[in-house]
C-alpha cells in the first residue's frame, strides 16, 4: 500500500504521497489510524478490508487501556478504569505511569523491593494506592503547540538514595563518582531520548527546525557539555557519554541552566514538598478531566 516501517518504532507505519499523509500504529490486532483527510482514511480502510476482516470503531476513544477524550483544543488521556482495577488487585502500577508520570519516582522505589518486600515497603505501596484512589480521575492532557522546538529537563539526585546512592529518571547501570558526573550522565540520557524523538518526527514529516533545549540545574555538567578539555576531575567519565558535545557543536542541542526551583525533572528523581509536587504535577499537564456541562 506504500507504507514504510518507522526506524524509530517498528509498530509504526508511515504513508506519504504528495499531500496525503497517514500514520498507522499497530499492536497485535488493534490499529490506530491517523490520516490527513477523510477520503484517504476511507481508502486505506477499504483496502485493508480486502485482506482481512476488520471493524471500524470510529474516532479514537479507547486504546490499550487508555481512554481518550478529544476536543478541538486538546486530547485528554485517562487510565481511570485501569487504576480502579489496580486498586482491586494492588499491582501493575508501572503501566499507569503513562498517563500519571507524577508517580514515576514513588513506583520506581517500591518496585526495587518487589521480590523481597518488608513492612515498610507495603506501607509505601498502600500510600501510593491511597493517592491513586484520591486522584483516580486525573489524566494527561496533550495540547497542540505552534512551537517547532522541543524543551527537556534533566536532573539526578546523586547520593540522595540510601539504597542505590543514585537516583535518576532512567536508572543508571554504574555508580557515579561525583554529582557533576551523575548530572552529566542525566544530560546524556535525555539527549539520546531527544535524538530519538527528533528522528521520529523527521520520519513523520514534521521535522524540528530548532535545536532541542536541555535544561539542567547543575552548572558543572553544563560546562562539560560545551568544553572539550578533559581535566583531572572528569577523566574517568566514559567517552560514550561525550556524544553530548558533538550534538551541541552540531547545533542539534543547547544545554542551559535552570534554577532548581523550576527543575521539573525533580518530580522523577526525589520526594518533594506537597506544594512543589502539586505545582510540578500541573506542569506535567496531569489534571482532573474537564468539568461536564449540566445535563450531559
Amino acid at each position: 500500500m506504500g507504507f514504510v516501517i518507522s526506524k524509530s518504532d517498528n509498530s509504526l507505519f508511515i504513508f506519504r504521497h504528495r499531500n496525503d499523509v497517514a500514520y498507522l500504529l499497530l499492536y497485535v490486532d488493534d490499529i490506530v489510524l491517523v490520516t490527513s483527510s477523510d477520503l484517504l482514511r476511507e481508502r486505506i480502510i477499504s483496502h485493508l478490508r480486502t485482506g482481512f476482516p476488520m471493524t471500524d470503531l470510529g474516532p479514537l476513544n479507547f486504546f490499550l487501556g487508555i481512554a481518550v477524550t478529544r476536543t478541538p483544543s486538546y486530547l485528554f488521556l485517562s487510565q481511570q478504569k485501569y487504576a480502579q482495577e489496580i486498586l482491586e488487585r494492588a499491582g501493575a502500577l508501572q503501566y499507569s505511569t503513562f498517563t500519571r508520570p507524577n508517580i514515576v519516582y514513588a513506583v520506581q522505589q517500591v518496585c526495587l523491593f518487589m521480590h523481597d518486600p518488608r513492612e515498610a515497603h507495603y506501607d509505601a505501596l498502600k500510600r501510593i494506592l491511597r493517592y491513586i484512589q484520591g486522584s483516580i480521575n486525573h489524566g494527561l492532557y496533550l495540547y497542540p503547540s505552534s512551537s517547532s522546538q522541543s524543551i527537556t529537563y534533566t536532573g539526578a539526585n546523586w547520593g540522595g538514595c540510601p539504597d542505590t546512592r543514585l537516583v535518576d529518571l532512567r536508572r543508571q547501570p554504574t555508580l557515579s563518582k561525583s554529582s557533576a558526573e551523575a548530572e552529566y550522565r542525566g544530560v546524556a540520557n535525555v539527549v539520546a531520548e531527544a535524538c530519538l524523538l527528533r528522528n521520529l518526527l523527521l520520519e513523520l514529516h514534521c521535522p524540528l527546525r530548532k535545536a532541542t533545549v536541555v535544561y539542567c540545574d547543575n552548572v558543572s555538567s553544563i560546562y562539560l557539555s560545551h568544553n572539550p578539555v578533559q581535566h583531572q576531575r572528569t577523566k574517568h567519565i566514559e567517552m560514550d557519554i561525550h556524544f553530548v558535545r558533538e550534538k551541541v557543536a552540531l547545533g542539534h542541542v543547547r544545554v542551559l541552566h535552570v534554577p532548581s526551583r523550576y527543575q521539573f525533572a525533580d518530580i522523577f528523581t526525589k520526594g518533594l514538598p506537597r506544594q512543589l509536587f502539586l505545582e510540578f504535577r500541573s506542569n506535567l499537564s496531569v489534571r482532573p478531566p474537564p468539568a461536564k456541562t449540566a445535563g450531559v
